[in-house]
């Protein structure tokens, strides 16, 4: 699906000078901070976004990842579900609102006045800059809440979590999205791409499951993971343009990086899920590609070769991406 470039153009245009009047220094050291955390090396007891340049910072470096991510989620499940729209939402941790921006996009001028979206986090720097860079973008509640066991959501069609679940414990993350559950239609859950990030997804998957919800993305069943814990993890990843945040924290001269990230997305209602999933980047050879895919429940994991004799299909292998449904539609 193509999705209209104007939300994701305003949230371009909403961090474009964010940074302004802070110094790189700063920026760059609490970016670092930053990335220390979500690498797991800051201990869990030391708060996230402390103030307003960290959150600024966070929002510059992190949210156009996060925004992609979640954007590609999103369209695994419109894939699944083309005809489902989400009159409200709900964005659990959403801080500075990522997530919500991708909503916003996803069925932009499909629902009148968008979903409404109600963004749920405990720290209140990041709920007041969710708000200023929203503005005018889409309408939205900013809420503070605290995300854990005691945590009760209203009803609502859609919630989504992302990039919050290794910040909590066990038992809050089982509370949340049981709660997420509950009271949701649809649930996208999205980790970063990493071994601990998938193991956390499929533990969120089982517990979908068992509240009744069915999987819509990217397996194509509600069945067992066919991947042998500790033998290897499913991730995707999503194109992501480098700021000149990016290029100063990091280095290198490529104007894009790759976002790794994990996800599922639940349903109770009922969606077409892909045949199968593209579970790694195609491999393009001389006159034939090799596709690494996640199939239905008795075939699990397999390679695919399609060669030019397969002639229309072979076109489609070459142009495949990871993460997309296989066989193409049409």
């Amino acid at each position: 699906m193509n999705a209209s470039p104007r939300t994701a153009d305003a949230l371009r245009a909403a961090l474009a000078g964010l940074l302004d009047g802070l110094p790189p220094s700063q920026a760059a050291r609490a970016v670092e901070r930053l990335i220390a955390n979500y690498r797991g090396t800051t201990p869990t007891d030391a708060p996230v976004l402390r103030d307003r340049s960290d959150v600024a910072a966070y929002a510059a470096y992190r949210m156009p990842a996060t925004f992609e991510a979640v954007r590609a989620a999103l369209d695994a499940l419109r894939d699944a579900a083309p005809d489902w729209r989400p009159a409200t939402h709900t964005d659990i941790g959403g801080g500075t609102g990522s997530a919500s921006w991708a909503v916003a996009e996803a069925w932009e001028g499909e629902v009148d006045g968008g979903p409404r979206t109600t963004v749920l986090d405990w720290a209140e720097p990041a709920l007041a800059l969710g708000r200023e860079l929203a503005a005018g973008a889409f309408e939205a509640e900013w809420r503070r809440a605290r995300i854990g066991a005691a945590m009760r959501l209203d009803e609502t069609d859609l919630v989504t979590i992302s990039y919050v679940l290794k910040e909590l414990t066990e038992a809050d993350r089982t509370a949340v999205v049981t709660e997420a559950a509950r009271t949701a239609q649809a649930v996208v859950i999205v980790e970063p791409g990493t071994p601990d990030g998938y193991e956390r997804i499929i533990a969120a998957r089982e517990l979908l499951i068992g509240a009744g919800l069915r999987v819509a993305a990217p397996c194509p069943h509600s069945g067992a993971c066919p991947i042998v814990p500790g033998t290897d993890w499913c991730h995707f990843a999503a194109r992501v343009s480098r700021s000149s945040l990016h290029r100063q924290v990091k280095g290198g001269s490529l104007p894009y990086e790759d976002e790794k990230f994990s996800y599922v997305v639940a349903t109770r209602f009922a969606t077409t899920p892909a045949l199968s999933r593209v579970t790694r980047r195609p491999q393009i050879r001389k006159g034939q590609v090799l596709l690494d895919l996640c199939g239905p429940e008795d075939e699990g994991l397999s390679r695919s070769t399609v060669t030019k004799r397969h002639g229309a299909l072979y076109k489609a292998a070459r142009d495949a991406e990871w993460g997309d449904a296989w066989p193409p539609e049409g």
